[in-house]
């Protein structure tokens, strides 16, 4: 296993990390954490740019996984893509964007790694997680 503890513009991230993370093919499990301190775990399609050090999770704000970064701006979050053995989470602060320009791009990057558009509901926003922690196995 290893561990990177660091700011978030500070994330390195192996390249044999970085190409499982862009796996169409794969998900990821996202935790929150709900009001009442128990986890909300989902499973969720998301985008990582490890430039920037932001993993991209589209969804509506009445989602619980919205309702819940909603209640508790800044909480940590975990996303946690797995193949069998071979596991990568990204950790960091949440945040929901509203904002049209982050949630075009967040749909944009969305469409490059799933060949596809994501759903476009009423209310779509990004969730827009900060990552500052990177753990992997078997990568």
């Amino acid at each position: 296993m290893s561990l990177s503890k660091q700011r978030p513009a500070a994330v390195r991230v192996p390249a044999e990390v970085e190409a499982f993370l862009n796996d169409p093919a794969e998900v990821a499990a996202f935790t929150t954490i709900r009001p009442d301190g128990s986890p909300h775990v989902a499973p969720v399609r998301f985008t990582f740019d490890p430039a920037a050090a932001v993993a991209r999770v589209m969804t509506v704000a009445t989602s619980r996984k919205a309702r819940n970064l909603l209640a508790a701006p800044g909480s940590r979050v975990a996303l946690c893509q797995v193949h069998g053995f071979t596991w990568v989470t990204l950790e960091g602060t949440g945040t929901v964007v509203d904002d049209p320009a982050r949630v075009t791009l967040g749909a944009g990057l969305y469409a490059k790694r799933y060949w596809s558009a994501p759903p476009n509901p009423p209310g779509r926003v990004v969730i827009e997680i900060a990552v500052d922690r990177v753990l992997h196995l078997n990568t």
